[in-house]
């Protein structure tokens, strides 16, 4: 476990590194001190090579309830634009950008931006006692951290608005259904299951997996030909890497590659 850190855990294991919010009793809920520590996180797993996958998580019976109501109502609160400037923008940001897998493990309630922050990630596992609320409307606010955008992308835009619009509730087993998530599993599988494929994603070429993000990011808002293209520069990029020389090495000595991931 990595010191410092007061309203996370954060921790290093076989390669892994897993930020897990740490506020249990107002339901992991951010705070500007909360979405300082988890950035400074995301710059060390950025910064430090040995980390090659990373496992979003949260303490307690929640993953995250999204804003801290007490930080954006009290005297002399930050307005709502300057907490989405200084707590959400930048923590999408590291997941979608970050060149490792993210891999989000909801062991609880997920909503408004606790929410948006979980189907942001690469792969999103959730336990089958998890619920996913876009709770934003059930105050009178308009979705943010990036939940207008990857939304609809993941569900389409009939299930998107009836959830937005509502605020209902939807739980795992149907959040995997309809797409949301990767996997819903037996709640006291959850992080058995995330810790198994965060380390199966370690032991791969993370570079490959990075353009490869890159690219899924792109395809989002690109063209065919566009796409074709950028395919065509990052597989010549991920040609010249140690991991790519490995694998066909790996092919033709009949042996099982050993990735350093670069």
């Amino acid at each position: 476990m990595k010191s410092g850190f007061k309203k996370i855990n954060f921790s290093i294991n076989n390669q892994v590194a897993t930020i897990s919010l740490n506020r249990p009793d107002v339901l992991n809920s951010f705070n500007y001190k909360m979405a300082d520590e988890v950035i400074d996180a995301f710059k060390i797993c950025e910064s430090d090579n040995n980390i090659r996958s990373i496992i979003l998580t949260g303490e307690g019976r929640a993953f995250c309830a999204g804003q801290d109501l007490a930080e954006a109502t009290g005297d002399n609160a930050p307005s709502i634009d300057k907490i989405v400037e200084h707590t959400y923008n930048p923590i999408l940001s590291f997941i979608r950008n970050i060149p490792k897998p993210v891999i989000c493990a909801v062991n609880g309630v997920a909503a408004g931006a606790g929410a948006n922050i979980a189907i942001a990630c690469d792969v999103t596992f959730a336990c089958a006692s998890a619920n996913f609320i876009q709770s934003f409307t059930n105050i009178g606010l308009i979705p943010d951290s990036g939940g207008t955008y990857h939304l609809p992308r993941l569900i389409g835009m009939q299930n998107t608005a009836a959830l937005m619009f509502s605020g209902d509730k939807l739980s795992a087993s149907e959040a995997e259904n309809i797409g949301l998530i990767y996997k819903c599993t037996p709640n006291d599988l959850l992080m058995e299951t995330v810790n198994s494929f965060a380390e199966k994603l370690a032991k791969r070429p993370t570079k490959s997996i990075g353009l490869t993000k890159q690219l899924l990011n792109q395809s989002l808002i690109s063209n065919l030909s566009d796409q074709l293209e950028m395919e065509k520069k990052y597989q010549a990029i991920s040609a010249e890497s140690y991991d790519h020389k490995e694998g066909i090495k790996a092919f033709f000595e009949k042996r099982k590659p050993v990735y350093k991931g670069s």
